[in-house]
């Protein structure tokens, strides 16, 4: 848990912000390398580029947690559209606390940081996915307010599926 003298700060990222951009990366690549998000690190292209790729994404957002200054979490977002609203919504697509800062609510931070950035935008909701051996996300996305989703019960609960192209 945290301490009494501990500050958490969320920032949005500034992509152009060299101390961001390095935190970007050593807080995605630290969550690479962790079990939960596959065991390896990213590849040597993937650190070189992606905060530039982001920077291009006109619809890309990238939250920071800071505790006592120093990077503990990361959160990427993007903005897309709720075709059956017809209003825009953000799916988390990253969400990473580093081993030594979990368990301080900085991951509960970083989402209700995000739902007040979705609010403000006029979305319609927040989407994500977990994987099915992660209880400890599970519990807080369940204690923030997510849910597996359904269009009506006789098809079941949505799947997210993928089909690597490279």
């Amino acid at each position: 848990m945290s301490g009494a003298n501990e500050s958490i700060t969320i920032v949005r990222a500034n992509y152009a912000d060299a101390d961001h951009a390095a935190a970007i990366i050593a807080l995605l690549d630290g969550y690479a390398r962790d079990a939960s998000g596959g065991g390896v690190p990213l590849r040597d292209e993937v650190k070189r580029e992606l905060v530039s790729v982001l920077a291009g994404c006109a619809n890309a957002l990238t939250l920071l947690a800071y505790c006592n200054d120093e990077p503990a979490g990361l959160l990427n977002a993007f903005e897309t559209v709720s075709t059956f609203n017809a209003r825009p919504l953000l799916n988390i697509h990253d969400i990473a606390v580093s081993t030594q800062f979990r368990r301080r609510g900085i991951a509960r931070a970083m989402m209700d940081a995000l739902e007040q950035i979705a609010r403000e935008r006029g979305c319609c909701k927040i989407t994500l996915e977990v994987l099915e051996g992660n209880l400890g996300a599970q519990t807080l996305y369940r204690e923030v307010g997510f849910a597996a989703y359904s269009l009506k019960e006789a098809f079941g609960r949505a799947l997210f599926w993928q089909k690597p192209l490279a």
